[in-house]
């Protein structure tokens, strides 16, 4: 199964994912879907220094809308922030330095901002990383997990109470299609049993990025949930993360900016706004989120038994949080520039 998973994929990414298959698919777009202004606005976006994540903040600045930039390092932040705010010419750009791997971090910024702020409309799930040795956080979660779900999870739950103060509010988290060869696997979250697999383990916090996606969906339906795959990117995370495939797809990589399409048009357009909540987007339209025959659905049971993992991680770590902040020789907050 997984080599009928792997190679389905493989031959659909050849076709779908890549510079010509956006220019291919982009023929049928609308220009017209992003002839917005969105002043007034507010927009967090994780991970938007570089890559993805700051294309979307550079557009979204663009149309006048207020940008939370969330960046794990606070120079490249000001950098990135230094080239939005010129080329736009758009002031409303703010950096917050938090670092996605450190949970309880992350649970604390969310908090501070949800207590700082009076509204947030969109928030744009988009860091990431992969990591190709087993490494633990300080709570003792495995690094790629803490990032790409846990990170995902506490910041979304922690500011749902704010996006829905809000008008059109809407969540976007950048997954990858690389999930598609992965079965949700409730009875190992975070990737302890058999040989560790970094490729796998990242297409494995997709996976899990999706069915979280569609259980938002259910839970806050005054939220527009969607998660997307950008495609074949040539990023520097790819080139770093994935050497050998990034030299073998050479110029077939998509450009940063037709990566970055589909999130700044789930951000900005109103026509995403009018699709069902919980979808799966490629190239501005929901595609299924399994291949045929892949056997990759789950179960409401094992559904359930990730969420309620999930939550218990989650309590745990604010429980700490909470201990850590009340202590005396605590002086660590968020930062916000």
């Amino acid at each position: 199964m997984s080599l009928y998973r792997n190679t389905i994929w493989f031959l659909n990414g050849i076709h779908q994912y890549t510079r010509k298959g956006y220019e291919a698919a982009h023929k049928d777009c609308e220009a017209k879907d992003l002839d917005v202004s969105v002043v007034g606005r507010s927009f967090m976006i994780t991970g938007a220094n570089s890559g993805i994540g700051k294309s979307t903040a550079m557009a979204i600045a663009k149309k006048g809308g207020t940008v939370h930039m969330v960046c794990r390092n606070k120079d490249r932040a000001e950098e990135a922030r230094s080239d939005i705010v010129s080329e736009s010419g758009n002031t409303e750009v703010y950096i917050h330095i938090v670092d996605l791997s450190q949970t309880h971090k992350v649970w604390e910024f969310a908090e501070a901002f949800r207590k700082q702020y009076s509204s947030l409309n969109v928030l744009i799930n988009n860091a990431g990383c992969m990591l190709h040795k087993r490494e633990l956080n300080a709570e003792g979660l495995e690094k790629n997990f803490a990032t790409n779900t846990m990170g995902v999870y506490i910041i979304t739950q922690t500011l749902v109470p704010l996006l829905q103060k809000s008008r059109d509010t809407r969540v976007i988290t950048v997954s990858s299609g690389g999930m598609l060869v992965q079965k949700l696997r409730a009875d190992d979250l975070q990737s302890e049993k058999g040989n560790f697999d970094g490729v796998m383990v990242y297409a494995q916090n997709k996976r899990q990025q999706v069915v979280l996606t569609q259980h938002w969906s259910k839970a806050y339906p005054s939220i527009h949930f969607s998660v997307m795959h950008p495609g074949w990117v040539d990023t520097t995370a790819v080139s770093t993360s994935m050497p050998e495939f990034h030299h073998m797809m050479g110029n077939r990589l998509r450009s940063i900016a037709q990566g970055a399409d589909t999130v700044v048009w789930l951000a900005l357009s109103r026509a995403a706004a009018q699709t069902r909540s919980g979808q799966f987007f490629q190239d501005r339209k929901p595609v299924p989120a399994h291949l045929p025959l892949a056997w990759t659905h789950s179960s409401a049971e094992d559904t359930q038994s990730f969420m309620t993992q999930l939550e218990a991680l989650a309590q745990t770590v604010q429980l700490q949080s909470d201990a850590d902040l009340t202590s005396p020789s605590s002086s660590t907050r968020p930062q916000f520039v």
